[in-house]
């Protein structure tokens, strides 16, 4: 507040839901009432082993902190999949499941996403020397896959806007998730009809066009995964 901040949020377990009126009440007394406080509680996440619930116990001393769960699953998994849930909705954290390389492991899929359109732009610069995407070209990019992606891609700037008004990530993780499943099941039409893959050697403008596409994809997934702290691979081991 002494630094000219006019707006405050906090973050607490579901287990101190009691001191919200208390720290509001203490907030809007020191603001005279200029500044709100907003205290986001979160629910308590579930830990699964083999998929069997993790059972904790302070007095017992059987517990896994965070620290644990980053050394095992990752920070990218770890912090994807946190932000897949609403703040008041439960969350099943599975080691399993979310190490999966798989549809159903939403942090795989889209860094699998990103990871195809640089393969993309790669195959691009091997088959056909260099190249770009040509904004003039777009007109060439009438498939229902194709559009469906443009379109997908045009809601980026109001999700974000949306997200953040809201205080609400998951948003943010459930729209990346949406763009890598448009991508991915583009990119498996192609591999059935030669006509709708990406690099058309003997088509320059349509591929240039394409290759607009990617980028596009690939410019909105690196931004919405820089936004959660997540890494967006160039290529997947």
């Amino acid at each position: 507040i002494d630094r000219g901040y006019d707006q405050l949020i906090n973050v607490f377990g579901a287990d101190h839901g009691g001191y919200v009126k208390r720290l509001t009440a203490v907030v809007h007394a020191l603001s005279n009432g200029r500044v709100p406080l907003d205290i986001k509680l979160i629910q308590l996440v579930r830990l699964f082993k083999n998929g069997e619930p993790f059972k904790m116990s302070k007095r017992a001393g059987t517990f896994v902190t965070l620290r644990d769960v980053v050394e095992q699953a990752g920070r990218d998994v770890t912090r994807f999949h946190m932000l897949t849930r609403k703040n008041d909705a439960p969350l099943d954290f599975d080691f399993d499941k979310v190490l999966e390389q798989s549809k159903d492991n939403p942090v795989f899929y889209v860094q699998y996403a990103s990871a195809r359109c640089h393969s993309v732009l790669r195959q691009a610069t091997e088959q056909m020397g260099a190249i770009s995407p040509d904004p003039a070209a777009l007109d060439r990019l009438t498939d229902p896959g194709e559009i469906a992606l443009v379109r997908k891609l045009t809601e980026y700037p109001r999700l974000i806007e949306a997200a953040a008004s809201a205080r609400e990530p998951h948003r943010v993780a459930f729209y990346l998730y949406d763009v890598a499943s448009a991508l991915h099941a583009h990119w498996n039409r192609g591999t059935s009809d030669d006509a709708l893959r990406f690099v058309k050697v003997n088509d320059r403008q349509l591929t240039q066009a394409r290759l607009g596409l990617v980028q596009g994809v690939l410019n909105v997934l690196q931004s919405g995964l820089a936004i959660l702290g997540v890494d967006a691979p160039t290529e997947m081991r």
